[in-house]
């Protein structure tokens, strides 16, 4: 019996659609009880203050992002497990765009630990005035934010995951093409921003629910074990 068959394609998908959702919840605390909350874009002196009023607040902020980029390794790795049966080597392409936006992510986390350091009043830093310390505190969080549009360009692992569910026999066409649609959004809005960074319409934010619509169906429906099974043997 190969390793696919003993494999439990219910509790694999349940596990995805819990990673899933863990993302989404941390990302939703990081975006929008966070980070809209402390930064206010063009006032630098309101922002360093608001970090600094908040600033445990903040460092959990970067806490869970740290835990929310640890998910997002598992996430692609659980999915490459469960559709690996129906083209390898496209779930392994999956795998390596995720890892690569992944790791762009890690690295964009100095940015966002960056304004607590300028602001711990450390000796060294006595140098600069209290605006310049603002300046650099809003500049570290507008590298941030284009870093994160970086890793958005790389969400073109949606393309090659969504593909497989479009293929897999058991899952929904409909998930598949509703995923490839998300990454087309994310596409769009990272190239957006790089072209026309006065360009303020976000497509992303009615795409993305593509992802959550699979989110949801991993998390209840999970998949057709009937037709994983036949894909799994067909492919041994």
């Amino acid at each position: 019996m190969t390793t696919e068959e003993k494999m439990n394609p219910k509790r694999t998908a349940r596990i995805a659609g819990v990673l899933f959702l863990l993302v989404f919840l941390t990302g939703v605390f990081g975006q929008m009880y966070v980070r809209d909350s402390l930064i206010v874009p063009g006032d630098a002196a309101t922002t360093a203050n608001n970090i600094i009023a908040s600033e445990s607040l903040f460092r959990l902020h970067f806490v869970t992002d740290l835990i929310r980029q640890s998910i997002l390794v598992l996430l692609p790795l659980v999915l490459y497990k469960l559709l690996k049966p129906v083209n390898k080597n496209i779930a392994a392409l999956m795998v390596v765009f995720a890892l690569v936006g992944i790791t762009i992510g890690f690295i964009n986390k100095l940015n966002l630990i960056a304004p607590l350091l300028l602001l711990n009043n450390s000796d060294y830093l006595t140098a600069f005035g209290a605006d310049q310390l603002y300046a650099q505190v809003m500049f570290f969080l507008n590298l941030h934010v284009i870093g994160e549009k970086l890793s958005l360009f790389l969400s073109l692992w949606l393309f090659p995951l969504g593909y497989l569910v479009y293929k897999s026999g058991f899952f929904p066409r409909i998930l598949g093409i509703l995923l490839i649609i998300a990454g087309f959004g994310y596409l769009i809005d990272s190239v957006t921003f790089f072209l026309f960074p006065n360009f303020n319409v976000t497509i992303s934010m009615v795409t993305f629910i593509g992802e959550v619509i699979f989110m949801l169906w991993l998390l209840i429906k999970g998949v057709n074990v009937e037709q994983w099974k036949k894909c799994a043997l067909e492919t041994a």
